[in-house]
C-alpha cells in the first residue's frame, strides 16, 4: 500500500485480491472535519493525483466521528463577490468536476453526519454508500448563503427539483434512509466503511473501462437528453472492443464461462 498524505487529507493507494489497483481518498480533518482553505488544497492535490494516474475505482470516506461538520465560516469573513466567485469556480473545477469525471467508478461512505461541501462532494461520486442513522444536509441558510459547489443541481438530478428546493431552503437534516428513499443513497449499511470498501473492490475487479463508459453515457444524457445519449452511445461503448477488459472477457467467457476474467483496464 502506498500512502500520500498533505495535512488534512490522505490518498493511499492499494491492490485487491485480484491485483485491481484501488485509490482511498480519507477527509482526516479533526475534530469535525471543516471545510477550509487547508483542507480544499489537500483535496485539490490528491484528485490531481487520481486524474494523473486514474486507479481502477475510488473510495472517499473521512476519518473521525462525523464525515463534515460544516465550512469554517471564518474562510468567507473577508470574500467579497469577485472573491467568492472565483472561490466557487476554484472548488468546482479542481474538486467536483475532476473527481466526477474520473475514468473510474467513485464510492462515498457517510457513516455518520454529512454537511454542506461533504454532501456536495458526495453527489459528485457514482455511488454513496451510508450509515442508515447517518445524517446529511445542507445548512448554508443560516449564514444566508446555498450550496455552491454543484451540489444544487446534482441533488435535483438524483431527488428531484421539489425536494432538492426544500433540503437547501430548510437547512433541514435528513436521516440516510429517507434519502435512499428519495434515490440520493445506493447501499445502506451499519458497517458502511466495510460495505463501501467491498463495493469498491467489487467494481475495480470488473471492467472498469465499461464503467467509464456508463459514467460518459449517463453525463451526455444529464444535458442533452435521451436523443444525444443515443448519438453518443455506439462510439462510446463500440470502443470498448479495443480494450483488454472487454477482448478477454468475451475470451474467458467462451472458454471457460462467466466470472474468469481477469481485467486488465488496457
Amino acid at each position: 500500500m502506498t500512502n500520500t498524505s498533505t495535512r488534512t487529507a490522505r490518498l493511499e493507494r492499494y491492490s485487491t485480491g485480484r491485483g485491481a489497483e484501488i485509490g482511498v481518498l480519507t477527509i482526516d480533518h479533526p475534530p469535525r472535519n471543516l471545510f477550509d482553505a487547508t483542507l480544499w488544497e489537500s483535496l485539490i492535490e490528491h484528485i490531481a493525483a487520481l486524474e494523473q494516474a486514474p486507479p481502477r475505482a475510488v473510495l472517499v470516506r473521512a476519518e473521525g466521528p462525523v464525515v463534515c461538520g460544516g465550512a469554517d465560516v471564518t474562510a468567507f469573513e473577508d470574500l467579497d463577490a469577485v472573491a467568492a466567485e472565483q472561490l466557487w469556480r476554484d472548488l468546482l473545477s479542481r474538486i467536483v468536476v475532476p473527481l466526477e469525471t474520473l475514468p473510474c467508478p467513485v464510492v462515498f461512505a457517510a457513516h455518520a453526519l454529512t454537511l454542506t461541501a461533504a454532501v456536495e462532494i458526495a453527489l459528485a461520486c457514482d455511488l454513496i454508500v451510508a450509515n442508515p442513522r447517518a445524517q446529511l444536509g445542507f445548512v448554508e441558510t443560516v449564514v444566508a448563503l446555498v450550496p455552491s459547489m454543484g451540489g444544487i443541481q446534482r441533488l435535483a438530478a438524483r431527488a428531484g427539483a421539489g425536494r432538492a428546493r426544500k433540503m437547501v431552503m430548510t437547512g433541514d437534516l435528513y436521516d440516510a434512509a429517507t434519502l435512499h428513499d428519495w434515490g440520493v443513497i445506493d447501499v445502506l449499511a451499519e458497517d458502511t466503511d466495510r460495505a463501501a470498501r467491498a463495493l469498491t473492490e467489487r467494481l475495480a475487479d470488473g471492467g472498469t473501462r465499461a464503467h467509464a463508459a456508463t459514467k460518459t453515457i449517463v453525463a451526455v444524457w444529464s444535458s442533452g437528453g435521451v436523443e444525444a445519449a443515443d448519438a453518443a452511445t455506439p462510439n462510446v461503448t463500440g470502443a470498448l472492443f479495443d480494450t483488454a477488459d472487454t477482448r478477454e472477457a468475451i475470451r474467458s467467457f467462451l472458454d471457460a464461462g462467466p466470472g474468469k476474467a481477469r481485467f486488465t483496464g488496457q
